[in-house]
């Protein structure tokens, strides 16, 4: 492991085109998990992969669902389909939330296709059956998922991903309240931070990236900077900013045609941005747009829950789990343990046998223990669905640190064994 080197991570604000799509997928997934509530539909059998495409004043919703009366529909041959109107009306909500009202992209009149249809009987079967054969539901599908944690920041993120997201969170806030210059930004931005470390630890900032959209055409970089800059030296909060830090602040100069109108946007296209900047592995699925038998989310969830607090239970200064897992099977093929040297008189070995026994990590497992059937995953969209505040309302569980002393317990135990 490299005591001093640079690193860099990349975040992109809410409205970026693939966030905006990131955004809608994650709505329908919200709004069939409340239907199904209001209507007294289990939860449990909610199946939903929801992908989304915009460009200029055009949405697309497609995907697979199963879904609850509430959003079905008699058909003219008297079969049930797909009503598209609650649909519409979520993408539409969302979209204004973000603050798209320009012309080749504004809430109100963009064109909205909802291309939903049914859950193929062959992937319902993998995932249904093996609840009737094994007592649990089986995963939605094969992959591997990682999960990372570290002391670099107070939530344990890596500090370059960390702060890349606060910059671009702080100005949306701001942007949002319509304050003075701020205000005339617009939603759609992107940001980079790149991170000095000395001895393994973050210390200083050496180079700042970030574009933003604005609706002022007058405006040039000077004047983007000075707007911005007060916001990213708040973000950075006690991180230094090197003497000789070089900023970039909109380095092409104009950057008034933003979001989907200038660059086409899909589901899942941000899946470094949503985990850990590239400090730690990928396994390639997205998160955004499904339910949680989908491993691809709901392991992922699993694997930086379990991750955190291994490191919060100061078993380790680093930790990544990777999970792997496949169609119609319950539990994992394989946990694997990384804690990259810094284990705290406690092996590998020891922290894969405390997972196993304290948490079950089958989908029926992982959905029961960290409660996710419901709708809490519009949030998790923009800004990392890492490092984020656990909710009142359930939303970010996988960030509690509640396993930190059965954890420790059960090093305990393995070791007197």
């Amino acid at each position: 492991m490299r005591a001093n080197y640079l690193f860099t991570s990349e975040s992109v604000a809410e409205g970026h085109p693939d966030k905006v799509c990131d955004r809608i997928s994650d709505e329908i997934v919200d709004l069939v998990y409340r239907e199904a509530a209001k209507t007294g539909v289990n939860p449990w059998g909610v199946r939903i992969a929801c992908e989304t495409l915009a460009t200029t004043n055009r949405v697309v919703i497609a995907g697979e669902v199963r879904l609850p009366p509430s959003l079905m529909k008699k058909g003219k041959d008297g079969k049930d389909v797909i009503n598209p109107s609650k649909f519409k009306a979520a993408a539409r909500r969302a979209i204004k939330d973000i603050g798209y009202e320009q012309e080749g992209f504004h809430w109100k009149t963009a064109k909205i296709d909802v291309l939903l249809h049914s859950q193929s009987a062959d992937i319902a079967q993998g995932v249904d059956n093996a609840a009737d054969q094994q007592g649990d539901e089986g995963a939605g599908d094969q992959g591997i998922m990682f999960g990372y944690a570290c002391k670099e920041t107070p939530d344990l993120m890596p500090a370059p991903i960390y702060y890349s997201h606060k910059i671009l969170q702080l100005l949306a806030a701001a942007r949002k309240k319509g304050d003075g210059d701020v205000a005339r930004l617009g939603p759609d931005a992107k940001s980079q931070v790149t991170v000095r470390y000395i001895d393994g630890k973050p210390a200083e900032v050496t180079s700042i990236v970030l574009s933003t959209q604005h609706l002022d055409e007058s405006w040039d970089s000077s004047k983007v900077r000075a707007v911005v800059e007060p916001y990213i030296r708040e973000a950075l909060g006690e991180l230094p900013i090197a003497t000789d830090c070089n900023w970039y602040i909109n380095p092409t100069g104009k950057f008034v045609i933003g979001g989907p109108d200038g660059d086409a946007g899909l589901t899942g296209r941000k899946i470094i941005v949503d985990t850990y900047g590239g400090a730690a592995p990928h396994g390639g699925g997205a998160f955004s747009g499904k339910d949680t038998t989908k491993v691809d989310r709901s392991a992922a969830y699993a694997a930086r829950y379990l991750a955190k607090n291994v490191v919060a239970a100061g078993l380790a200064d680093r930790c990544t789990i990777q999970l792997s897992y496949a169609i119609g099977v319950a539990q994992p093929l394989s946990i694997y343990v990384d804690l990259h040297g810094t284990g705290k008189s406690v092996t590998e070995d020891q922290v894969e046998a405390a997972i196993r026994k304290n948490m079950d990590l089958s989908p029926t497992g992982i959905r029961r223990h960290l409660d996710l059937n419901k709708p809490i995953y519009a949030k998790t969209s923009a800004y990392g669905h890492f490092g984020r505040k656990a909710g009142r309302d359930g939303s970010f569980s996988w960030e509690r640190t509640d396993l930190v002393k059965a954890l420790k317990e059960a090093v305990k135990l393995r070791e007197a064994a």
